[in-house]
């Protein structure tokens, strides 16, 4: 049954990119699909791209550790990545593009202030860094097709992404709307029957959440700052730093300056196709999220209820995880009798085991080595959908997991290859004739290779973060803030203000690259201390230790940026008068 499942489906997601291929004839076509897009399947494709295995494993996976403050996130995908994104972003770029002829986010900003060089940096930002984006999102499918076939991760990463490679290099982005259409649709009905067995499983929707407010917080976990799981973590602690600025606000104010989402407004013909699509996108955005985040929070319910072999995972803070893995987690004796004192009878794995060769013993402090269960929170709801969902329920899982991680890698494949063709080759050739028609298939190389190197990172991650970061929710969030502090401030000015200048918009966007980058590199501790380049230059993990080391890189580089672009604009040289009315004719 599973192996015919699989095998309907990608013949139908096969004759989808066949179609988008016959239907592509030139660069408009392969770039912003034709600009006549039916809503329903613009909405879609918006939507199926935006969220990903990132959203419903590793967000989902987080929300385990971090509760229903999570939710937070749902309201602003909602309120800034739908309604602000469609009605006051959506429409001004789908009339300027036109008239500007842009197929893609980096030439709709080299365009708009008329520089090349816009054009080449903001398409290098993305062939460099969306692979990171769409590494995670490989992460995701892998590991829950490894679960779900009991097979090799390697191997499971390795096939998943050929699939995707095949129709995306040949259909180009009218193939991936029709896939994402189509894939969109499944993800829907899959967490629908999610949140309806969630709840059917835990006694309904009152006992559930009466359940999940009464479990006490670990003592590691309160001691950052967590103070339920159904309420906020403490303002200012640790865990209020990770929540809201970086998961919360970084992936909720970053959403609106996502390359490969932005390209979507200029493939529907008029704003009357925008309406259309925001009460699609928005009813398809709240139960794709916010499903996610609900089970994930409420799988702890489950774990404790119905495992008899508990684990507590110290390094990541979920309070079950019950996958296999050989990572250790040393867990004080008061902690593990508090856990046995919390599931009488429970079977604790406190054994010694091997690891690496090596047994582990009691410490001299009365600490106890256990085995912990992979150490990564992106496990939490592949194992909770194995252990408490009927097999058939299984099986839509899956078929949604695969939509929504193919959906969201097929257009990131695509504008990551067209960064490459059109961004960067068609600007450095001096023959722009040859160069407009070599640019396709200079776009497919691009896809060829922003897909090895995000297979690469796919399956280097897993083995960086030792320490069992929840890597999939933090690479995301990673991008969209990258994204936020050197794409917005560039791109709201180009929508709304006619003063902002080539210099002012360069300047904001080189400057939030570079602080975010900065930030990433030697201050965030989350990402500095794994990347090892602050420890090798100055002996620390991170400058300026926890001060400032909890602060996402989005809430410093968005406010320089901003900065940048007002003030520059205000003393350089103003934009040309008759290129600016022609950018905002019909506006």
């Amino acid at each position: 049954m599973t192996i015919s499942l699989v095998v309907l489906y990608l013949l139908i997601i096969a004759f989808l990119g066949y179609l988008g291929y016959r239907k592509t004839h030139g660069a408009s076509d392969y770039l912003v699909a034709g600009r006549d897009i039916h809503p329903y399947i613009m909405a879609l494709s918006y939507g199926a791209t935006f969220i990903s295995t990132s959203a419903i494993v590793g967000f989902g996976g987080a929300a385990s550790v971090f509760g229903m403050g999570i939710l937070w996130l749902t309201v602003l995908n909602i309120f800034v990545g739908i309604f602000i994104a469609f009605v006051f972003f959506g429409k001004r770029t789908r009339i300027m593009g036109y008239h500007l002829q842009a197929h893609t986010f980096p030439e709709f900003l080299g365009r708009r202030f008329q520089s090349p060089f816009m054009q080449k940096f903001a398409g290098m930002i993305i062939f460099l860094f969306m692979p990171l984006y769409a590494g995670v999102v490989l992460i995701g499918a892998a590991k829950f097709i490894q679960h779900q076939f009991n097979i090799d991760y390697t191997t499971a990463l390795f096939f998943f992404t050929l699939i995707i490679a095949v129709y995306v290099i040949m259909g180009g982005l009218k193939g991936v709307m029709y896939t994402d259409a189509f894939q969109g649709t499944i993800m829907f009905v899959g967490m629908l029957v999610l949140l309806i067995y969630t709840y059917y499983t835990l006694g309904g929707f009152i006992d559930a959440h009466s359940a999940l407010t009464a479990m006490p917080v670990p003592p590691p976990l309160a001691a950052k700052g967590h103070t339920g799981w159904t309420s906020m973590p403490s303002f200012g602690s640790e865990f209020w730093w990770v929540l809201v600025s970086t998961i919360v606000m970084g992936v909720g104010i970053g959403v609106l300056a996502q390359p490969q989402l932005v390209v979507r407004f200029m493939t529907v013909k008029s704003n009357r196709e925008l309406n259309r699509a925001i009460l699609v996108g928005g009813v398809f955005i709240l139960l794709m999220t916010g499903v996610a985040f609900i089970s994930g929070s409420l799988s702890n319910v489950f774990f404790s209820k119905n495992v008899n072999n508990i684990e507590f995972c110290q390094i990541t803070g979920a309070i079950m995880e019950v996958c296999p893995g050989k990572k250790i987690v040393t867990v004080s004796a008061e902690n593990l009798a508090r856990i046995r004192a919390q599931h009488p009878g429970a079977q604790i794995n406190d054994e010694i085991d091997l690891h690496q060769g090596r047994p582990h013993v009691p410490t001299r402090n009365g600490s106890i080595s256990i085995v912990a269960a992979g150490g990564n929170v992106a496990t939490v709801i592949p194992q909770y959908i194995k252990q408490s969902m009927p097999k058939w329920f299984g099986l839509l899982f899956m078929l949604t997991l695969l939509a929504a991680a193919m959906s969201t890698l097929s257009s990131q494949f695509h504008a990551m290859g067209t960064a490459v063709g059109r961004d960067f080759y068609e600007q450095i050739v001096k023959d722009k004739t040859e160069a407009e028609e070599r640019s396709v298939f200079i776009s497919k190389i691009g896809i060829g290779v922003t897909i090895l190197v995000s297979v690469l990172l796919a399956y280097i991650l897993p083995k960086v973060y030792i320490r069992g970061e929840a890597i999939i929710a933090r690479g995301t969030a990673i991008f969209f803030g990258l994204c936020a502090g050197s794409f917005l401030p560039a791109y709201l000015g180009a929508l709304y203000f006619k003063k902002i200048t080539k210099a002012g918009a360069l300047a904001g966007m080189i400057g939030g690259f570079s602080v975010a980058s900065f930030w990433l590199l030697f201050v965030h501790a989350a990402e500095s201390s794994v990347i090892g380049l602050s420890m090798a230059l100055f002996g620390r993990p991170a400058l300026f230790g926890k001060t400032l080391g909890i602060v996402d890189p989005m809430f410093i580089a968005l406010p320089v940026s901003i900065i940048l672009t007002v003030a520059v604009s205000f003393f350089s040289q103003k934009p040309d008068a008759e290129h600016v009315d022609k950018c905002f004719k019909n506006i």
